[in-house]
């Protein structure tokens, strides 16, 4: 498969490696899965990141390089990196504040065993026991004619290169909404358009979170609740709707909280049964709003999940009682009417604004002068 990104990885293979460039590019299965993995790299900041995986390759090669194992050859008898420390790692770089766990325990492993079924190799070594970790340096490696040739460099170069592009395209997002700020009033349909734009099932999920977030907090903000503990003594309050934390946060399942009716709320792009019932585990199964990256109607996403759950489960008791848990399903037809009630009610400048301030947040972005100045 090739794309855009490809010549990327091309010149710098290129650029290393020469006349044997190609070939490298055929024979060495790493390169072939950053090749699928950097895929939306020039579709902007709408398409999908894939950092996690990204990253996993990345901390393991770089402590690789850093020992110098490419020289010394003795990467067999390393005791391999901490994981705490590659864990670390991957938080500091560009994107990667929010990264969990999952990539470098098994979620990257099992992904390239699907890309490579016939491969015997797995792409992350871990030992349990001491937590140590290790790249496959099989896979560094690739053998042109009657030389062999390591790849490692050039791993980190490509995401390296990856992660560059993808921050252009993340600068340029900012821009564009920080210049449709300043035509709002003027060209509110550019604006709409732009923010439309936004709720599609290909945009990349952090971002669909996001406008999601800012969507409904305004559509809830004119609504009022009246409570209290005495009839005579009623508190009037609008309903509040607060992000729990950063997308893809370890945060027990929750993106949104609602205050003060304490509704959950869960954004999610799969249809997965399983996830499902996992985010209810979590919460003790305390009814949770499902926001789903999804264009298809919301009866069918619910027969899709029950479905597929009956599949699993024998005890048609047990899966009634998950699914009695989703107290609401809203869809991306669901969020562009509560869209239009945001423009009607005058609040969307305050849904733009609010995408730009959790965007920059999410991207770790302070203003655009710091954007200006990434390398």
């Amino acid at each position: 498969m090739e794309h855009t990104f490809t010549t990327n990885i091309k010149l710098i293979l290129n650029n290393k490696f020469g006349s044997n460039a190609e070939e490298i590019f055929k024979n060495s299965s790493l390169i072939q899965y950053l090749n699928f993995k950097t895929r939306s790299a020039n579709k902007g900041s709408k398409a999908r990141s894939s950092f996690a995986s990204l990253y996993a390759i990345y901390v393991l090669v770089e402590d690789y390089i850093a020992n110098d194992f490419e020289q010394k050859g003795t990467y067999s008898e390393y005791e391999g990196a901490v994981y705490n420390k590659l864990f670390t790692r991957q938080r500091q770089l560009p994107f990667g504040g929010s990264l969990q766990n999952h990539a470098l325990n098994n979620r990257m492993n099992a992904e390239f065993k699907k890309y490579f079924p016939t491969s015997e190799i797995i792409p992350i070594l871990r030992k349990l026991e001491t937590n140590r970790y290790w790249v496959n340096e099989n896979l560094l490696k690739v053998k042109v004619g009657n030389k062999d040739y390591n790849l490692s460099t050039v791993i980190i170069e490509i995401i390296e290169e990856y992660t560059k592009t993808k921050q252009d395209a993340f600068q340029r997002f900012i821009k564009a909404c920080e210049e449709l700020q300043e035509i709002e009033g003027s060209n509110p349909d550019k604006v709409i358009e732009f923010i439309s734009g936004l709720l599609a099932p290909n945009v990349d999920a952090r971002l669909f979170e996001i406008v999601s977030y800012a969507i409904l907090k305004f559509y809830y903000h004119d609504q009022n609740i009246y409570w209290g503990f005495e009839i005579d003594t009623l508190t009037k309050e609008n309903l509040k709707l607060y992000k729990t934390g950063r997308t893809n946060a370890n945060d027990g399942g929750i993106d949104f909280v609602m205050k003060p009716i304490g509704r959950f709320f869960q954004v999610t792009e799969t249809l997965d049964f399983k996830k499902y019932f996992l985010d209810i585990d979590k919460i003790q199964k305390f009814p949770i709003t499902f926001v789903i990256k999804s264009d298809e109607a919301i009866e069918e996403l619910l027969t899709k999940i029950k479905t597929n759950a009956n599949k699993i489960y024998s005890v048609t008791a047990i899966v009634d009682k998950y699914m009695d848990c989703i107290e609401e399903v809203i869809n991306i037809p669901i969020l562009n009417q509560r869209f239009s009630v945001d423009i009607k009610l005058g609040y969307l400048n305050d849904v733009l604004n609010e995408i730009i301030t959790q965007s920059k947040v999410e991207f770790n972005y302070t203003d655009i002068d710091e954007i200006d100045d990434v390398e």
